[in-house]
């Protein structure tokens, strides 16, 4: 299921109203147990809020781009912590490459990966999802690929219930993405869509300390 709010208004004011805004229309789903994972960096404060509104337990989900060789920005992959990489095939296939011509590059996202994980967690391991009502936490949508990589990943882990919230996304990502999760929650799906910041009157880069602060 796939849906967004109407009349929500634009931009928001900071990640922290947008996920008050976006826990409300969570509710309603009547989730048992849940568990919320955000996606570091941005995720985070968005998640936060939705985790005190559902008095759920908060943890963060790494992931990273993968980006094209030559074109770093490009992102062609991306890969979730405990899963494999997840490749836009269309993309892929439009700039001629293929999974072995990024090997290097997932190496070296992989390598950031972890060490993120254990700035954030440290040894501590990533909740199991088993059985659980998930909701995967976004501050937004552009082409989706990390949220993709992070869904395909805890689908694998089993959950009862796999939710997909992020205050706005891009239209087109939100309806690609509609298989990849049991529910979609969403505020704001425009169609036109250049940069996740544009949608936020304050949408400030955070750093490690930021997240582990929030945590």
């Amino acid at each position: 299921m796939s849906w967004s709010r109407q009349g929500v208004r634009l931009p928001f004011t900071d990640r922290d109203e947008a996920g008050r805004l976006l826990a409300e229309e969570l509710v309603p789903l009547g989730l048992d147990d849940p568990l919320v994972l955000a996606l570091p960096r941005g995720g985070v404060p968005v998640g936060r809020e939705i985790a005190r509104r559902l008095d759920a337990p908060l943890d963060v989900l790494v992931t990273r781009k993968i980006g094209c060789p030559g074109q770093p920005e490009l992102g062609v992959g991306a890969i979730a912590e405990g899963g494999e990489p997840v490749f836009d095939a269309d993309l892929m296939g439009r700039v001629g490459l293929t999974p072995a011509d990024v090997e290097e590059t997932v190496r070296r996202e992989r390598a950031e990966l972890a060490r993120r994980v254990t700035a954030y967690r440290g040894d501590r391991a990533l909740p199991s999802v088993e059985d659980r009502d998930v909701v995967v936490v976004d501050d937004g949508l552009a082409t989706g690929g990390t949220a993709r990589a992070a869904l395909a990943a805890v689908r694998a882990g089993r959950p009862r219930r796999l939710v997909l919230a992020v205050p706005v996304g891009a239209a087109q990502t939100v309806k690609a993405l509609a298989g990849e999760a049991d529910d979609i929650v969403v505020l704001a799906a425009p169609w036109t869509f250049r940069a996740v910041g544009q949608w936020y009157v304050r949408f400030d880069q955070l750093s490690d300390a930021d997240v582990q602060r929030l945590l």
